[in-house]
């Protein structure tokens, strides 16, 4: 009978169900917040480390060939082997950070929720989070292990499973170059067939034997011949309404480019967009030419293989034959190339969902996008390789070039 009267008490007509309060709810949502707003620090330090990945290839070429031009000159002392090398090395070690630590621990903290039976906030989703890159990392750890016993079961093969700074964080971040390489030699192509599509897109096309006037009119009248049909249309009618509302925006769409055109000056109708077209046809004729004769002295002329830290050290000779106007085209190409390679990432049909829209994109996309463009950078300067780029070895003097030892893990420090 208690158990009836409180089941009355609780379902009765007059009985209002417990509502969560304003405060909790208020709280979730800062919670929420702040857990993405440290997300999205960690994705844009990430996303700065990938621009001084690309840039640090040009700065050194630049390097190279001003203290070519002014080796005696007392103020660019500081400009040496020992600093390029270091900040190489700075290179390498943030991104190792931002894509085995900082990347996985923005996407588990967005993830988290806290475990059950703690209190639920910051702390409790922070605590998750480090306990699952631990058991990340000793699940990689473990398969490590497990890999090596099964192809190369020697002492000196499990002595340097436990050598993890001067072995594995570089021989990990070399796998994820490599990675970076096969994207890259997938992407690279594409994006060079696109690139003229994509400028095409951004740039005001030449009229040419076209009247802008007549096709805006056309296009006006079409819109509101859409608009009147969808004003007057019910959902019994044939045509559909999400069909009709899809087509009205796609005239919208070609209405505002057609306006944008006819806007633009004449300068920027008929002398740039041939220019843009004109440079990237030269660029991308140069970029597979090099490419082929890299190739081809690869094939016939065995002194053009890779020697070790062999090379002339920086501010020793320059890269190329041309001097600084050779080495400024090579960085020119070394750009293209990167930007090539972006725009064939989101070409494929595999990444196309990865692309990112203004206010609609989601913060786990954010991530994924940063390590996308963190890996491709890491493959820059392998790709730059290929190109034809000779090898820079970073050293302080001529000497050290002809003196270079191997580290404690067997790999030469070159560039």
């Amino acid at each position: 009978m208690k158990e009836d009267g409180r089941a009355g008490r609780g379902v009765g007509a007059g009985a209002a169900l417990p509502q969560p309060s304003a405060g909790v709810h208020d709280e979730q949502e800062d919670e929420d917040a702040i857990v993405n707003r440290i997300s999205l620090f960690l994705s844009t330090f990430t996303l700065a480390v990938s621009a001084g990945a690309v840039l640090l290839l040009p700065f050194s070429i630049i390097s190279n060939e001003i203290l070519l031009a002014f080796p005696q000159n007392y103020y660019i002392q500081w400009l040496n082997g020992s600093l390029i090398h270091g900040l190489w090395n700075l290179a390498s070690l943030f991104s190792n950070l931002c894509l085995f630590v900082l990347m996985p621990f923005a996407f588990f903290f967005l993830e988290s929720e806290g475990f059950a039976g703690l209190k639920k906030g910051i702390r409790a989703r922070i605590l998750e989070t480090l306990v699952m890159l631990i058991l990340l990392a000793l699940l990689i750890l473990g398969m490590v292990w497990v890999a090596s016993a099964l192809v190369d079961n020697d002492a000196a093969s499990m002595e340097s499973l436990y050598d993890l700074w001067e072995f594995y964080l570089p021989y990990l971040y070399s796998c994820i170059s490599l990675m970076g390489c096969l994207l890259l030699l997938l992407c690279t192509p594409v994006g060079l067939s696109r690139m003229f599509t994509v400028m095409g897109q951004l740039l005001v096309k030449p009229a040419i034997l076209e009247d802008l006037d007549e096709q805006i009119y056309m296009i006006t009248l079409e819109e509101e011949a859409l608009q009147r049909r969808l004003n007057g249309l019910s959902s019994s009618v044939e045509y559909n309404m999400m069909e009709l509302e899809q087509e009205l925006e796609n005239v919208k769409t070609l209405k505002t480019k057609l306006e944008r055109r006819k806007k633009a000056s004449a300068w920027e109708r008929n002398l740039v967009y041939p220019a843009v077209m004109v440079l990237l046809l030269i660029e991308t004729s140069i970029s597979v030419l090099l490419v082929a004769c890299n190739i081809l002295c690869l094939l016939v002329d065995e002194t053009a293989m890779p020697k070790g830290t062999r090379g002339p050290g920086i501010g020793n000779a320059s890269l190329s034959a041309f001097g600084f106007v050779g080495a400024a085209l090579e960085i020119i190409l070394i750009f293209y190339l990167m930007v090539s390679s972006v725009v064939g990432f989101y070409s494929l049909r595999c990444f196309g969902n990865f692309i990112p829209k203004k206010d609609d994109t989601t913060m786990t996309k954010i991530i994924g996008n940063c390590v996308s463009i963190l890996v491709l950078s890491s493959a820059l300067p392998v790709m730059s390789r290929t190109l034809g780029l000779h090898k820079l070895h970073l050293s302080n003097t001529p000497r050290d070039s002809e003196t270079a030892k191997p580290s404690a893990n067997g790999h030469q420090k070159a560039l």
